[in-house]
């Protein structure tokens, strides 16, 4: 049972990052109910990793009666999530004013890129435009080379699903005491902005060279703090930021301590990083692994994906898992008490509509009366 249980969260279908927001309040307890697409026969849906531990009911949201049953549902809900562009569920007569005033204590978390106003708020973008206008992905790269897009992470789940989550659990929270919901507006470019705050904490410090990449404490300029690759293609992160553990790593590389003992000395970091490209090359990755294991160089092996599931310590933690031969990361946080699951593999789209809708307290001739009508599905 996780912290969530007894907390319902109506989710309307979109892409990756509403629906991995709607998952991590699944993995945690709360009952996700996701208005979804038409039904699909397509065998992919089902591998929509994102999906899991939530019911999907399909919803016709342009008719009367499928727009009449969407406001039900929300009635019983504590929150609503959405993806849409601004003014969408609005024009669709399911905007944040009409869903509150029929459920005043709902939370109605809204996620886009741009946000709900701003200049851009209309126009169409992707988490790689959205992170361009908060300096993270100007960045993010080597010196002299182009910006590094890195992968979605840093707009669409780390500054979108992350913030929208912690704005409804907020929301939630509060409306427990005042029984009063409100609207999230979760952007993305707020939530990157966020994220950068070391880097711009820095910069008021006079200490980040924001005009150049590859120039700064944590973006590659430093050796010990950087990727090396080693004798077999493969790749290892070494990061000693401190100077006991940069004395660790120096050691276990077996370079010269006394050549090596100025670390702070910007000048000699050029030397020191082609020394430890050539030494790193002398053993294969797993090689170096096994040296640095358990020790507090901060040196560790990058893995594939592939490779990821395997590694002895995400073994022990169980940090990944496997539903239905499908192996994907675990439910996080960890609660020791009141630690989240996951329900159930993806379901297909509108697998849960009779159940829902049963919940609801429809009878079965009302709800077959519905599906006749292509109300739902």
């Amino acid at each position: 049972m996780g912290p969530l249980t007894g907390f319902r969260v109506v989710e309307f279908a979109g892409l990756g990052p509403c629906p991995y927001a709607g998952m991590l309040l699944a993995d945690l307890g709360a009952e996700v109910i996701c208005i979804d697409r038409a039904k699909s026969d397509d065998p992919s849906k089902k591998l929509e990793l994102w999906q899991r531990g939530k019911r999907s009911i399909v919803l016709n949201l342009k008719s009367a009666e499928g727009k009449a049953l969407a406001l039900q549902l929300i009635e019983s809900a504590d929150a609503l999530i959405e993806g849409f562009r601004p003014g969408v569920l609005e024009r669709l007569g399911l905007g944040p004013d009409v869903c509150i005033e029929r459920n005043p204590k709902l939370v109605y978390g809204r996620m886009t890129g741009w946000g709900q106003f701003g200049p851009l708020a209309h126009s169409a973008g992707h988490d790689m435009n959205y992170i361009s206008l908060t300096g993270a992905l100007h960045a993010i790269g080597r010196k002299n080379e182009r910006p590094v897009p890195p992968l979605n992470l840093v707009g669409d789940f780390g500054g979108g699903s992350m913030m929208l989550v912690m704005g409804v659990l907020s929301g939630m929270l509060e409306a427990s005491r005042s029984g009063r919901g409100q609207v999230v507006d979760a952007a993305m470019t707020d939530g990157a902005s966020s994220l950068m705050m070391m880097m711009y904490t820095f910069l008021a410090q006079g200490t980040w060279n924001a005009k150049q990449r590859e120039s700064n404490w944590l973006d590659g300029e430093r050796p010990y703090y950087d990727t090396y690759e080693t004798k077999d293609g493969k790749y290892l992160s070494v990061g000693p930021l401190e100077p006991q553990f940069y004395k660790v790593m120096i050691e276990k590389v077996g370079v010269d301590p006394v050549e090596f003992a100025d670390q702070e000395n910007a000048a000699k970091w050029p030397g020191y990083k082609a020394k430890l490209t050539e030494a790193f090359k002398q053993r294969t990755r797993d090689e170096w692994a096994a040296i640095f294991e358990g020790t507090d160089a901060c040196v560790a092996p990058i893995l594939t994906m592939e490779e990821a599931p395997h590694h002895p310590h995400n073994v022990a933690r169980n940090t990944f898992i496997e539903i239905d031969g499908v192996v994907q990361p675990g439910p996080v946080p960890r609660l020791d008490r009141t630690p989240g699951a996951v329900r159930c593999a993806p379901p297909l789209p509108g697998a849960d509509t009779r159940g829902v809708l049963a919940d609801l307290g429809l009878s079965d001739e009302r709800i077959e009366a519905l599906l006749a009508a292509g109300a739902v599905q």
